[in-house]
Formats: C-alpha cells, structure tokens, sequence
C-alpha cells in the first residue's frame, strides 16, 4: 500500500489551521479527534476477543504474550508487557516486549532497524519461539517490515498470530491469523501516530493484558489479588485489597498478609475459607489460581 494511500498519513481537514490556532483552540479540536478512538475500536471487539481467547490458551499451555513492532507502536508493546509484572505478579518471562533495535530503541530511534523483515525473525528466534506462544504485531501503519517479518516466521513455527494496525486492509493483516484493524481517522498532526493511533493502540494492549489475566485467574472480584507488594505503597494497597475482598479489619488483614508471606491471594483465601497458608496454597492450585473456584465450594 502506498504511504499516501494510509489513513494515519492523510492530513485531517479539521486542522489544515493547526499552526494558527490558539492554545484552547488546540487542546479542544486534539479533545474532539481522541473521542473517535473507542468508538473505532468499538466495531474491532470481535477480533479482540478472538485474541484473548487464543492468549489465554497459550497461558493455560505455559505459552507467552509476545508483543512486537517498531517505535511508539514498539514501544507501547514494551509498555504493556513491564506493567504485567507488578500488576499481575508473573514472570517478566509470561509477557514479552520487543522492539525493532532492542532496548536501545524505547529511548532513541534505531535507524533502518524497523525496515528489516529479518530482523523481526531473528528477534522471535532469539527468545526462542515456539508453538504455544501467542505474537502480536504492532504497526500503526500495517506495514512495518519488522512486524511482518515476525509474523511470517511466527506462523512457520506454529504459533498464534495476532495483528495490531490503525488503517483498514492492513499489510500485516495478511499474515496474522487473527488480524485487528482500527481506522480513528487522520492524526492532528499529519503522520504523528503516537496521537490517535498510540492511543488506540495502548486502549487495545489494556484490552489484550487485562482480559487475559483475568482469564487465568489473576483478579478476584476486580480486585488485583496477585500484585507484588514489592514497595511501601504497594503494601498498603496489598492489606487493602484483602480488606475489601474480605470485609475483615486492618488488622486482620495484616496478620493474614504477614502469616501468607506477603502473598494477597493465599492471604484472602486463608481469611474467607480458615485454611491455613499450606491449605490455601494447595487449594489454589487446584482451583488453578482462581478464588471463586477455591471459595464456592
């Protein structure tokens, strides 16, 4: 597809005055444009759904969530995979980020590194892909080498395959199995894809994470019962949860924090059930990680 051709290069007509405009004048006309992305996304949730349903499946089968692609869209990728960490206490290992040019690309541009279909193989190769493993390629513009690199190679090896673009009939459509495409119109800012398209994109990566966790049993309630309390702030917000989950005390909540090792899920079924922290962590397991599963009975 030629670049004039994609919606996220057409110049918008709303702004054809941009650089004449006052400060309000901009801040209420970026307002106007940002409100179009979720209804975009609206009419993509049945496609996003198809992929968390085949991520999930790559959980339960000791698979990864692996995001790539090439600037913001790369780096919004790396984003989501960081914060899955803390939020949902997994192994930096169950959610990966890549970027075309590695890390040093979250920070400043790696020049020709997004250009390279190679590249974006050797990438998955490097971490070692696999069948069970779920990729997800980003390109705002759905036609980023890298990307498409990544998804030919992830589809030799068996893997699911899941494409992120902002422009309809995507390139990188025709090499996912489960292709996602957002069209929110022209960018304020000709060509600026980290406005509207990083914003749809980031919206889509929640969606992705989120869902998926709580598939596998990470959220009780919608409560984030497997955070790591790894600072001050997040051992309060740690005894909170198991306060809100229970309905118990503060200071049950910490003693029940303290006795379960600083682990929030363990901690709300010893309070809700009695068992002791052997008990619930075996009833846990069995229950596969869900709390209801573990309390219902």
């Amino acid at each position: 597809m030629d670049l004039e051709k994609l919606i996220t290069e057409q110049r918008n007509p709303e702004t054809m005055n941009l650089d004449q405009m006052t400060i309000k004048e901009m801040l209420s006309q970026m307002n106007k444009e940002d409100k179009k992305v979720p209804f975009a996304i609206e009419e993509s949730l049945g496609q996003i759904e198809k992929a968390i349903d085949h991520i999930i499946q790559s959980f339960n089968h000791n698979g990864r969530l692996i995001y790539m692609g090439a600037g913001t869209s790369g780096r919004l990728g790396v984003l989501d995979a960081a914060e899955c960490v803390p939020t949902f206490g997994v192994s930096p290992n169950m959610v990966v980020g890549l970027i075309a040019g590695g890390p040093q690309a979250m920070i400043q541009a790696v020049e020709g590194a997004e250009d390279s279909i190679l590249l974006g193989e050797d990438d998955l190769k490097e971490i070692k892909l696999t069948p069970k493993d779920t990729v997800v390629g980003i390109a705002a513009s759905g036609r980023t080498p890298y990307v498409i690199g990544g998804l030919k190679y992830a589809n030799t090896i068996g893997a699911s395959t899941v494409s992120l673009s902002c422009n309809k009939d995507a390139e990188i459509s025709q090499f996912a199995k489960i292709p996602i495409e957002v069209d929110a119109g022209p960018e304020i800012l000709s060509g600026s894809t980290r406005l509207k398209a990083g914003t749809a994109q980031k919206l889509i990566l929640n969606m992705l994470s989120t869902c998926s966790m709580v598939g596998i049993g990470k959220v009780y309630q919608n409560l984030m019962v497997d955070v790591q309390a790894t600072n001050e702030k997040l051992e309060v917000r740690a005894k909170r949860i198991i306060q809100q989950a229970t309905d118990c005390s503060p200071e049950q909540a910490s003693k029940a924090f303290k006795l379960a090792d600083k682990q929030v899920k363990v901690a709300i079924v010893m309070i809700l059930t009695g068992f002791d922290k052997e008990q619930a962590i075996n009833k846990l397991k069995e229950a596969n990680g869900f709390v209801n599963n573990v309390t219902k009975n």
